[in-house]
Order: C-alpha cells, then sequence, then structure tokens
C-alpha cells in the first residue's frame, strides 16, 4: 500500500496533525486497514476507493475504526485534488454521505469538508463528574455560558469548556483510564475548549479511545462544537476559528462555518502540507 502522508490544518508550513492516505482501487479488509493504520503509527489513517459517482472511505485509528474524522478527510481531499485535479469529491462513510473540497494554492494545499449532520444534548451528570475526575479538574472550572454537551458530527465527542486557558494548557490523564472512560461512554474524543471570544476558540482533544493521548486538530470535533453552538444560540456569526495543537508544540488552525438550519452540515476548512 503507497500511504501518503499529509498533515492536515496546518498552519503555514508548519504543524498540523498528520493522517495516513491511502487511495486504492479496492479497499482491502478491515483486518488489513487496521493494521496499516497501527503501522503509520498516526491518529487515524484514511482509505479511499472508486465507487460509483465518489469515493468509498473508512477511517482507522492504531486500535479503532472511527465514522468519521475530519482532519483525514482534509488531507484526503488535498490528495484527491493532487491526484485528480481541483474539485469537489463525494465521499460514502459507512453511515453518512459528505463531501470534500481539495484545492491547490501555490505552495499551499487547501481543503474544505462538508460535515455529516450536527446534534447535541446535555451530557449526564455523572458522565461529566467522571471526565472531570480524570482531568483533576472541578465544576468551578467549567464555563456556566458552555454547558457540558454531548455533541455529533459524525462522531460523538464529549464537550467541556474550561473557563481559564491555563487550565487548559496544564491538560493531563492517564492514557489507559482514558481509553476505558471513552469506550465504555461511546465517546470518540473528549473536546475541551476554552473560549478566548465568542469566535475565537483554544482546543485539546484527548482521542484516548483510539489509543492516542492527544490530536493535534480534530475536524470532526470542531463541526461538533460547531453545531453545538448552534443549538445552543451562541454568538458566533456564523464563523469559528479553533486553535489546536499550540500546547502540544504542533500549531494547528480550523476554521468552521455556521448557517441558520438546526443540524445542517458544518463546513470546516483548512490548510494542508504534504510530509
Amino acid at each position: 500500500m503507497d500511504v501518503q502522508r499529509i498533515a492536515a490544518f496546518s498552519h503555514g508550513t508548519d504543524g498540523g496533525n498528520p493522517a495516513g492516505v491511502v487511495l486504492c482501487d479496492v479497499l482491502p479488509a478491515a483486518e488489513r486497514m487496521l493494521a496499516i493504520a497501527a503501522e503509520v503509527g498516526y491518529s487515524e489513517t484514511v482509505f479511499a476507493a472508486p465507487s460509483g459517482d465518489g469515493w468509498r472511505v473508512r477511517y482507522f485509528a492504531p486500535e479503532i475504526e472511527v465514522p468519521f474524522c475530519g482532519h483525514a478527510t482534509i488531507a484526503l481531499g488535498a490528495a484527491l485534488a493532487l491526484a485528480h485535479g481541483d474539485g469537489t469529491f463525494t465521499l460514502q462513510l459507512n453511515d453518512a454521505r459528505i463531501t470534500v473540497t481539495g484545492w491547490r494554492n501555490n505552495p499551499a494545499l487547501m481543503a474544505a469538508l462538508q460535515s455529516p449532520r450536527t446534534r447535541s444534548a446535555p451530557a449526564p451528570q455523572k458522565l461529566v463528574e467522571a471526565a472531570l475526575g480524570l482531568f483533576a479538574y472541578t465544576a468551578a472550572d467549567l464555563d456556566p455560558r458552555l454547558p457540558p454537551a454531548i455533541a455529533e458530527a459524525g462522531a460523538r465527542h464529549l464537550v467541556l469548556a474550561l473557563t481559564d486557558r491555563q487550565k487548559l494548557a496544564a491538560m493531563h490523564y492517564d492514557l489507559e483510564q482514558g481509553r476505558r472512560f471513552m469506550m465504555a461512554a461511546g465517546i470518540v474524543t473528549i473536546s475541551l475548549v476554552q473560549a478566548e471570544t465568542d469566535t475565537r476558540f483554544h482546543a485539546r482533544n484527548p482521542f484516548a479511545a483510539g489509543g492516542v493521548y492527544e490530536d493535534a486538530a480534530t475536524g470532526a470535533a470542531a463541526a461538533a462544537l460547531a453545531g453545538y453552538l448552534r443549538d445552543l444560540g451562541w454568538p458566533h456569526g456564523g464563523t469559528i476559528e479553533i486553535l489546536q495543537g499550540e500546547d502540544m508544540g504542533v500549531p494547528s488552525r480550523l476554521r468552521a462555518e455556521i448557517t441558520s438550519e438546526p443540524g445542517a452540515s458544518i463546513r470546516v476548512s483548512g490548510t494542508a502540507r504534504r510530509m
């Protein structure tokens, strides 16, 4: 298998979250894709094969298959633009049909995905208490303007908003304990965010369920957060910027565009770079 390595949501020529991208004629068996993802070692590797008028796509972390991955989709959009020219590509996921647009903006690569539909709901109190314990946070650390929520845009995330940027920077937890917690709760990541302004957020995304301590950029969580802000009536003004990876030394930039229609797809875009 020819594995391309592309960092999505990069900040100029630096940062971004690396993803493996495999373009093939026919998707391999799931066990083979999981083994390749484990060998690549990135938080996700995306596999895509031509199917009908688009591409059949599956995403694998080193330890599990995930239903949707935003940064790997951005990386895929860049790879498809390189292979087939600038354009919009239809992607058939396990449970949704979405699109990604890729284009070359020399010397940069750009991509924008349209997420699956979004939904959100208040997070159960016991789940929130367990999550706070995982990170040694307390209820007093939470931003009351953004109550804890389960937010979805193709994958489930627990959203916890903190009031203090330094508390976010100091995030730590036990990987194995986090894996058990996320698997039991049926969530893909925990989306820890801090609102610098109404439209600018800092984020960290532990991904213990996939065997990864933290993602440098998480497009699926960005779409889920944007959908949650819409449901909440947050004054997002139609667009938010998410800064992620800074506390890892891997600066990443994500842009999410939010329409007024409840549950509608979120457009998440950013720069990509070949590694």
